[in-house]
């Protein structure tokens, strides 16, 4: 027994040597919550845009998309180079435009019958269950384990990424989705950020040092946001094709 508990410790001091960052996502969540508050305030303003002035709202989405893909990358080359300072405002600038573009599906959501405001808030609920599971598996991961988790998310969401984007571009010739098909990739989507978040325990601390905070928050945004869309949009598919 002496010699297991022995053996244990080393084990668990060997992974604490490879963490760069014991404490990164401890830093970091306290701003990952202030982006998804900025994101909500974002997702309300731009229902309210929606809700008055529909025209005015497709103009400005396609502003605040185009300069949200800008944001991102500056920002996250900033705060990669260690200039917190000029990160954080660019980021929650970020956050706020993430909202604004993130209201057109929640306002598609609120009018569907079944999904509603309650869909909405299972959504959100869905993320939350998902970072108490994440952090407790992620954290308890193998080097083995975890690098294989990391390698099979990153693949899928990649395939992922070009299957949403065939997505749009085959919407702007009138050919969309079979209801079928969105919940596919809907469930897919889910699953794979379901998986990103348990990765983000594993790969964050052993990736930035304690003081890169802002990226790993960035990292864990995106995480839960996808999380949040997918399971949105899984939720509008379920209803849209119960009804057909």
């Amino acid at each position: 027994m002496a010699n297991t508990s022995n053996f244990r410790q080393a084990m668990r001091e060997a992974q604490k040597q490879s963490l760069v960052g014991p404490n990164v996502i401890a830093n970091a969540l306290p701003f990952v919550g202030g982006g998804l508050i900025l994101t909500a305030l974002g997702t309300f303003g731009g229902l309210g845009v929606l809700s008055s002035n529909p025209g005015l709202f497709m103009t400005t989405f396609w502003i605040a998309l185009v300069a949200e893909l800008v944001l991102f990358f500056v920002a996250r080359g900033i705060a990669e180079r260690g200039n917190n300072n000029v990160a954080l405002p660019l980021l929650a600038t970020y956050s706020l435009l993430s909202g604004y573009t993130l209201s057109g599906l929640v306002f598609v959501a609120l009018s569907t019958q079944g999904v509603g405001i309650g869909g909405v808030g299972f959504a959100a609920l869905g993320c939350g269950v998902t970072f108490i599971a994440a952090r407790q598996i992620g954290s308890n991961l193998s080097e083995e384990d975890g690098m294989a988790l990391t390698k099979t998310v990153s693949l899928g969401i990649m395939a992922l990424l070009v299957a949403v984007v065939g997505q749009v571009i085959f919407s702007f010739f009138g050919i969309y989705t079979a209801g079928w098909l969105e919940i596919g990739i809907s469930g897919i989507g889910v699953f794979l950020f379901a998986g990103a978040a348990v990765v983000d325990f594993y790969i964050l601390p052993r990736t930035y040092r304690d003081d890169q905070y802002i990226p790993a928050a960035l990292s864990m945004y995106l995480t839960y946001i996808n999380l949040f869309v997918f399971i949105l949009r899984l939720l509008i598919a379920i209803s849209s094709g119960g009804r057909d």
